[in-house]
């Protein structure tokens, strides 16, 4: 095919792809699959970004950069956002650009401080949703802790852009005495999973094809700076932490399999996904591991401090659900198995293709 994918990512009439545009190996053209988090982002981030920019630490693949700025270690990240509709339940385009950009500075083990906001606008917008996508931010910010201290502003013509799209960049300090990052992770590392999986995908595909459940989905979006630092403070040992956005749960283990160079083993039983969420997935063809979440994360430490950081995450309502899920194996090769709840393991890869579009 001409765009260099496997098939049309055509839409039915709820507006869901009949079929994810998954690159061929060869692909000369970016598809929405390259946007998902997966494999082919990867690939895109290899063959195109790094090998034109480089990397101070290749394998890294973190959330964020970390740097010494004199005596002080520093975390910094970029992130943009196309969600669409621009409101969902229980967020929108705005809340979502700060506690996503706040969470990978915490993934980072660091301390937000300041964000830059950038806006690119298409002509047409109303300013009533303007106004109530940056009263959002502001909100979102004092709710983390942070200051926007700067941003830019940029106008398309019109049918040139969706609406409203929002960059966010974020700097911090890191609060971590030891590096926090996937070659920090050790053989019987245990795997904690701050709370349920899936909302935030669904809920956001729920609000774009307008359908309702008979229990209303609510996107899990929150900030997970302070829940992180109640770890670091109570002198938990945090090996790495990942946010489970694009490609969700089963893509975050397998990035981490991958810059650690050893095996990851989980069991579905323990992995908390809500009723709600399992059936939407089941009647809509999806697999909630591989849904984007945007108010969890995934922690590695020591097995002898699991339970008592699994404490600190119950004790607070963002880890009333936390659990731990698998552990780190000695396994030679980067895989990810799962345990399935009928006590068969299967290999659990890294998504491929697109399964929604657009969800952040």
């Amino acid at each position: 095919m001409a765009d260099g994918s496997q098939c049309s990512g055509r839409e039915d009439g709820a507006g869901f792809p009949v079929a994810c545009p998954m690159p061929l190996p060869g692909w000369d053209a970016v598809t929405l699959a390259h946007g998902a988090g997966g494999r082919a982002m990867h690939d895109l981030i290899d063959k195109v970004f790094l090998k034109a920019f480089g990397s101070p630490a290749p394998d890294a693949k973190h959330d964020g950069a970390i740097f010494q700025c004199g005596e002080t270690t520093l975390a910094f990240t970029t992130d943009s956002y196309v969600v669409s509709p621009l409101f969902f339940p229980g967020g929108d385009i705005g809340s979502l650009a700060v506690y996503g950009t706040v969470n990978d500075l915490a993934m980072c083990g660091a301390k937000p401080l300041y964000l830059s906001a950038g806006f690119i606008l298409e002509e047409g917008l109303s300013t009533e949703v303007l106004q109530r996508v940056v009263q959002s931010m502001a909100d979102a910010a004092h709710r983390a802790g942070v200051s926007i201290v700067t941003g830019d502003t940029k106008v398309v013509d019109k049918g040139k852009g969706d609406k409203l799209y929002v960059n966010t960049a974020g700097i911090g300090i890191v609060q971590t005495r030891d590096a926090v990052s996937p070659q920090s992770v050790r053989t019987g590392d245990a795997i904690l999973l701050s709370g349920d999986i899936g909302r935030h995908g669904i809920a956001v595909m729920a609000a774009r094809a307008g359908l309702q459940f008979e229990r209303p989905l609510v996107s899990d979006l929150a900030p997970l700076a302070d829940l992180v630092l109640e770890l670091v403070r109570a002198g938990i040992e945090i090996h790495c932490m990942r946010d489970l956005t694009r490609g969700g749960l089963a893509t975050a283990l397998n990035e981490i399999a991958a810059g650690t160079h050893s095996g990851i083993k989980v069991c579905e039983a323990d992995i908390p996904v809500r009723e709600e969420v399992r059936g939407a997935c089941e009647l809509l063809g999806f697999d909630p591991l591989y849904v984007a979440c945007e108010g969890r994360f995934i922690a590695f430490v020591p097995p002898t401090r699991a339970a008592h950081a699994l404490d600190i995450l119950r004790a607070n309502p963002l880890g009333s659900e936390a659990a731990q899920i698998g552990s780190v194996t000695d396994e030679p090769l980067p895989v990810v198995s799962l345990e399935t709840v009928l006590g068969v393991s299967r290999a659990l890869d890294m998504l491929t293709g697109e399964q929604l579009p657009r969800i952040c």
